[in-house]
């Protein structure tokens, strides 16, 4: 299927970008652990012990608490 280029030159995501950069908006691209992945299971258990208990895991619990909205959470 051939690109759909408008007349002002640019395609629908170059101007949803240029649109967002507008706004002041930056694109971000991040890697981030893949949970699938072999050993992320262990190394999440292994870190969450190392927090239990502490005063950090109320303290980030509590901020997860507080900016979250259970509300609508379904599992």
């Amino acid at each position: 299927m051939p690109e759909v280029i408008a007349p002002d030159g640019l395609n629908k995501f170059q101007r949803y970008r240029a649109s967002k950069h507008r706004q002041g908006m930056k694109l971000l691209r991040v890697w981030v652990p893949d949970p699938t992945a072999p050993g992320f299971a262990a190394e999440a258990r292994r870190q969450a012990a190392l927090l239990h208990g502490a005063p950090e895991e109320r303290e980030a619990l509590d901020f997860i608490e507080s900016t979250a909205d259970f509300a609508d959470w379904t599992p």
